[in-house]
């Protein structure tokens, strides 16, 4: 017999009544009914439940096991009783008499249980994450994980995708996020970085002749913490084509990742119809450039209905350049506690309120409600109810003054009532591609042109494009989202030095410091590059959706903190004093 089992805890069935088995695994439960102590074995495909009375040999010991203690049981298959058989579990029909016991690692008291669904701080679960990983929702999250990467792997290789690896220690290059550095030993004073992505390898491949590459990438960013980012590192489905244009890579990933979502989504409608929309159309419509259209509300421009109308802070923010008046529908929300509902929000979000109208059958006719109606007049009420498509019960809400102070909120309102008037379809995945990324954004004190997005794209309309004003210039830059995440990222690269040096140069760098940061790929470029691009997915993000859970440290094996600590390996920590020497490096105090 095998040192520690014959089957695992999801084997046994009614088949197997009467045979001798050998078990592992941890106890899941005890219950004592009556002096026969029942146990449920756990291990990581299953439970199977057994037993022990005083008649048997090792009763006990059996009495001394606890929660989450490791051991080994040999005994009998027995049928349970017709009336006591459990349909929930595949091990159902039958228990496990034991005959002999041996305890594999006994366990202290546990600072979290691992049977049920108790909720535990999240200092409590990432501290113990080996306790916290035993629990069910947690093996199945990261089994499906593991699934996911695996179907990755086989849907790129069926489409002539070989896997490389790439360097995980190289030079620093600006990604849009900080870099994680590394002191050389063997170079005092000079440091490594840990990739943000594998982007100037990716590149290099194509340069190299090979046809198409992808990896599953570690990435690694120091960044601020989100519910749906990781602060240090994350994984993602990297891939580069030779010979495409933006339309080829859509074409490609598109088959990838909708396959995955219908394999693992549980059943949800998968989208399979991907619209394309501008960046400029989705900030737009939907106050973001990673929309949820499971939400069919569509914002609209509504400005020329109050220029030099009765309500005087609209129309005196439309004499301002720059500025414009953006309606939210609201089908269905057409109440006033509603409709003061969603001012209050918009009060919680820093701005001053949100106005609003809303139209009520009166008996005699549908009439326009809310100060906002009052102020502009029937007509110019009519009008824009035209415009949005609404009728008796429906609701609308504005926001005025440049975009960029009220967007997000806007956004995050459309969210809002999308949720609250039950008009987002939950069980759906809903995918669309974001493009026409512009290159460049000024900051608005400074006025300074840097890159808005990677800055190793191609711009729309090449060397030309670059005479005019760059916040005109559009890039070949294209991301996914869905449901309101932002899952894929790329580009159609800038594989042309010439370009490549102007496109930096209007960001600030000069060709000197783009052949210093950039030296082996510029010079790459010189011999022969072929037109290339690609895209990568972040696989976190991905699992996060098809487990429908909002914290990204659900899917991730061992994540850290909000403030990017490891409490379990108490990371980061202080370095020895030999360390630093070896190093040529000191650290310098931190002033309180």
């Amino acid at each position: 017999m095998h040192a520690y089992r014959t089957h695992t805890c999801v084997d046994l069935t009614a088949e197997n009544v009467g045979e001798t088995v050998r078990l592992s695994g941890w106890v899941h439960r005890i219950r004592d009914h009556g002096g026969i102590l029942f146990i449920d074995l756990r291990d990581h495909y299953g439970i199977t439940q057994v037993l022990c009375d005083p008649d048997s040999p090792v009763f006990d010991a059996v009495e001394k096991v606890r929660s989450e203690w490791c051991i080994r049981i040999d005994g009998e298959v027995k049928a349970r009783d017709e009336s006591l058989v459990n349909p929930k579990l595949p091990t159902g029909e039958i228990e496990v008499f034991i005959r002999d016991m041996e305890v594999l690692g006994a366990a202290d008291e546990l600072p979290l249980i691992v049977f049920g669904d108790q909720e535990y701080p999240e200092e409590t679960r990432l501290r113990y994450r080996y306790l916290d990983l035993r629990r069910e929702a947690m093996q199945r999250n990261m089994t499906m994980r593991s699934d996911v990467v695996s179907s990755i792997r086989k849907r790129m290789w069926d489409q002539g995708f070989r896997e490389f690896q790439t360097p995980i220690i190289t030079a620093s290059s600006p990604e849009g996020a900080r870099d994680f550095l590394v002191p050389s030993r063997l170079h005092p004073g000079k440091f490594y970085a840990l990739p943000q992505a594998p982007q100037q390898f990716k590149q290099l491949i194509m340069v190299s002749g090979f046809d198409k590459y992808f990896q599953i990438a570690p990435c690694f960013r120091d960044e601020d913490p989100r519910a749906d980012r990781s602060p240090t590192d994350f994984y993602q489905l990297d891939m580069e084509m030779s010979f495409v244009s933006q339309q080829d890579v859509f074409d490609t990933i598109q088959p990838v990742m909708q396959g995955v979502f219908e394999e693992f989504g549980g059943g949800r409608k998968v989208d399979t119809e991907w619209p394309q929309i501008s960046y400029r159309d989705a900030a737009l419509w939907y106050g973001t450039d990673k929309p949820d259209l499971r939400n069919p509300i569509k914002m609209q421009d509504c400005s020329e209905h109050f220029r030099g109308s009765g309500f005087a802070i609209f129309a005196k923010l439309l004499e301002q350049e720059g500025t414009e008046v953006r309606a939210i529908p609201a089908p269905t929300g057409g109440s006033r506690k509603f409709c003061d509902r969603m001012n209050a929000f918009a009060q919680k979000e820093g701005l001053p309120g949100m106005g609003y109208i809303f139209w009520r059958d009166q008996g005699e006719g549908m009439e326009a409600a809310g100060p906002l109606a009052k102020n502009i007049g029937p007509e110019r009420t009519e009008a824009i109810r035209q415009q949005l498509g609404l009728g008796v019960g429906d609701a609308a809400f504005f926001l005025g003054g440049k975009p960029s102070s009220f967007e997000t909120v806007a956004g995050k309102a459309r969210v809002v009532i999308g949720d609250e008037l039950g008009l987002t379809e939950k069980d759906r995945f809903a995918f669309a591609w974001i493009v026409d990324f512009p290159m460049y954004e000024a900051d608005e004190e400074s006025g300074k042109v840097d890159f808005s997005h990677n800055p190793f794209s191609m711009p729309q309309g090449g060397m030309d494009a670059l005479k005019g004003d760059p916040l005109d210039v559009l890039g070949y830059q294209y991301d996914l989202a869905c449901n309101g995440y932002e899952l894929v990222s790329g580009a159609i690269r800038n594989h042309k030095p010439e370009i490549m040096f102007k496109a930096f140069e209007l960001a600030g760098y000069g060709e000197e410091e783009v052949r210093k940061r950039f030296g082996g790929m510029v010079n790459a470029f010189r011999f022969g590059a072929p037109p290339h691009g690609g895209c990568a997915a972040g696989i976190d993000r991905m699992v996060m959706l098809l487990a429908d859970t909002a914290n990204i440290r659900e899917v991730i094996m061992f994540p850290m903190n909000q403030r990017a600590e490891d409490l379990m390996m108490n990371a980061p920590s202080e370095p020895t004093s030999d360390q630093l020497m070896e190093l040529h490096l000191r650290v310098i105090p931190q002033e309180t």
